[in-house]
């Protein structure tokens, strides 16, 4: 197992991104060291690195398009309104506010199912009122990524739902008969363990006040004191948004959506059409790093593929499972957690973990409900703490925007403390007790 070249991949991921190498190239550097520990070539792996980027395309013109709408949202100054009557609501109630903004991230993949696109409109414009306030940004990580995360575990509707049926139809798919209703029931359990994880981060291991250094990057008035009244450009905002939301959930696609958006908001004059360059550049700053991100994790991911390497290293957990659920059940979970730490996509590792773990399931007795919590909970290990995943990435977007909250100190190593612990233990249970 020491010598798998998906285990192996994985580690010099992790290790090279603790040690602050950019991302993208933490991700390359892994990807060939996984290829030619396997018996690949460096250019067979590049070739299957770069075709494989191709499996991400659309989410990655997401990112874009939303970033465009999110900038030009931002510049009709909605944002800091909103920001401004949460400040004012709230005034020093620093728990209160956080737990807010876990309340808005988790409406963001289930009410407005717009995943993290919302994060770069509304958290600069907060980060003056969470300095004021003292709160420690790794307690608001946690809180985005809880909201990220937690309602596409438990809750069927929007990306949840998207979630839940990838789920059902990997298991159908490899002779294990579920419907969607199942798969809810099964991962409340693992569900509730996040919740636990968010009540520690915010509650006890980031409580503390923190000082962060006043900058003029974004500049809110902390009295609430400015005119908050609804302009034209403000109207033609919340139309843009509205639409882009009601044309992503009648249709599925984000990129529609988006550009139906950024159209309406031209028409209802929330900018000019002279502006359009400016705002397909800001949305590019602001989401095109993570956009490259997806595309490179994307052609990580066939590399893992291609190694091999998944197999064996199942094979090699089967021989010291024995005949325990209980160990079976935990072992599975720690693969499920390196896999989907190297591909940083719980969505696009459950067809790869159901196709293994399904046939391991039967074989050890498990129920249809616990194969579920299984496949569910080994997708969602590891979605938090990537330093890959969109979870992870999202936040650290949002709350770096003054150039003073690492990604990987900041947000993944807490996000993987609070959420990957508790995933692991609840759904070792939920596979004993189903």
């Amino acid at each position: 197992m020491l010598t798998n070249p998906v285990l192996i991949s994985v580690v010099v991921m992790v290790v090279l991104s603790l040690i602050k190498v950019n991302i993208l190239i933490a991700l390359i550097l892994a990807a060939i060291t996984g290829g030619l520990i396997s018996g690949m070539g460096l250019g067979e792996t590049m070739t299957i690195l770069i075709e494989g980027m191709g499996g991400n395309a659309e989410t990655a013109l997401s990112y874009i398009l939303l970033g465009a709408l999110a900038f030009a949202i931002g510049k009709t100054g909605a944002a800091e309104i909103l920001a401004l009557k949460i400040g004012s609501v709230i005034k020093n109630k620093k728990f209160v506010f956080i737990f807010l903004i876990a309340v808005i991230a988790c409406l963001s993949q289930n009410l407005i199912p717009v995943h993290i696109a919302f994060i770069p409109i509304l958290i600069p414009p907060l980060i003056t009122v969470m300095n004021k306030l003292k709160i420690d940004r790794r307690a608001v990580a946690c809180a985005l990524t809880f909201g990220l995360k937690a309602p596409y575990i438990m809750i069927p509707a929007g990306f949840g739902l998207i979630f839940h049926n990838i789920i059902r139809d990997s298991l159908i798919e490899n002779g294990v008969n579920v419907v969607t209703e199942m798969v809810w029931k099964s991962m409340i359990l693992p569900g509730f363990g996040m919740i636990i994880g968010l009540f520690i981060a915010i509650l006890i291991s980031y409580r503390k006040p923190r000082e962060y250094t006043e900058t003029k990057v974004i500049e809110v008035d902390t009295d609430y004191t400015i005119d908050t009244n609804l302009t034209c450009s403000h109207i033609g905002a919340i139309i843009g948004a509205i639409a882009a939301f009601t044309i992503q959930i009648t249709t599925g696609s984000l990129p529609l959506g988006a550009i139906i958006g950024l159209a309406m908001m031209l028409v209802f004059g929330a900018f000019k059409w002279n502006d359009m360059d400016d705002i397909l550049t800001g949305g590019i700053e602001l989401m095109g790093f993570i956009a490259f991100v997806m595309l490179v994790a994307s052609g990580y991911a066939s590399v893992i593929r291609a190694t091999g390497g998944v197999d064996s290293l199942v094979e090699a957990s089967v021989n010291i499972m024995g005949g325990s659920k209980l160990i079976s059940a935990f072992l599975m979970l720690l693969i499920g957690l390196v896999i989907t730490m190297g591909i940083g996509t719980s969505f696009g590792t459950i067809p790869i973990l159901a196709a293994i773990f399904v046939p391991i399931a039967m074989a050890m007795g498990f129920s249809p409900a616990a194969t579920i919590a299984l496949v569910g909970t080994a997708g969602a290990l590891g979605d938090a703490g990537s330093p890959a995943s969109d979870s992870t990435l999202g936040p650290t977007a949002g709350l770096n925007v003054d150039g003073q909250h690492d990604h990987i100190w900041g947000t993944s190593v807490p996000t993987f403390l609070h959420y990957n612990i508790p995933l692991l233990i609840m759904g070792t249970i939920a596979a004993v007790l189903l």
